[in-house]
Formats: structure tokens, sequence, C-alpha cells
């Protein structure tokens, strides 16, 4: 049941950081309230953990991940005040495009099939 237990803390990691973007607490100017925690994947021996981050208006700016990696200790201190096991996993973010390359997919298929509508009518 390990992958179990790291599912869980990976979960508490992601609301507790999504709460702290979201409640401005984290002062870094290149974090802003777009931010969202998208995944988090903790390692099996609890030393590191993986957080992935995307911008809902698209592409993710690396400088604001930068502004997240900087804010790691705090963020680090803040998750060991609320959770409760003897070592929090050292923090390590990563930027994830997913939902800009989503948003382009989309764009690219009604651009394919608009045409192909306006030749029926």
């Amino acid at each position: 049941m390990p992958g179990f237990r790291t599912e869980r803390l990976g979960q508490a990691i992601q609301e507790k950081i999504g709460s702290l973007i979201l409640e401005g607490k984290i002062k870094d100017s290149r974090v802003n309230s777009f931010i969202s925690i998208t995944k988090v994947d903790v390692s099996r021996d609890l030393s590191y953990a993986d957080v992935y981050v995307s911008d809902i208006r698209g592409k993710i700016k690396e400088k604001e991940v930068d502004g997240l990696r900087s804010a790691a200790g705090f963020i680090q201190s803040q998750l060991g005040s609320v959770m409760h096991i003897k070592k929090i996993p050292r923090l390590r973010f990563h930027a994830d495009t997913s939902i800009g390359d989503a948003f382009d997919l989309i764009k690219k298929i009604e651009q394919l099939v608009e045409p192909k509508v306006n030749e029926e009518i």
C-alpha cells in the first residue's frame, strides 16, 4: 500500500499549495492567482515531491515557475505546520503545458472542421 500513501500525500500537498496561491500568501510577484497545481507526484521514500504547475489562461511562463521555486522554503514550512509527518518532501516545481497544448489542439481541429462546414452550406 505505499502507493496509496504517496497518492494521498500528493493530493494533500496539491490542495495546500493551491490554497496558499489563492489566498495570496505567497508574496513573490511572479506568483499570481491564475496559477494552478495540476499534479503532485511524491517519491516512494517521501524525499521529493514533483509539483506540476499550469496557468489557467493557457501557457505557463517559466518566470511563474521560478517564483514558486524561490518560495519553496516558505511553502514547505507551511506544509509542515499542517501535515503531521516526520519529513516534508522537498518540492520540485515543473511547468505543465498540457492545458495550453489542449487549447492549441482544439483551435487546430476547429480550423480543419470549419472550412468543411462552410462548403456544405
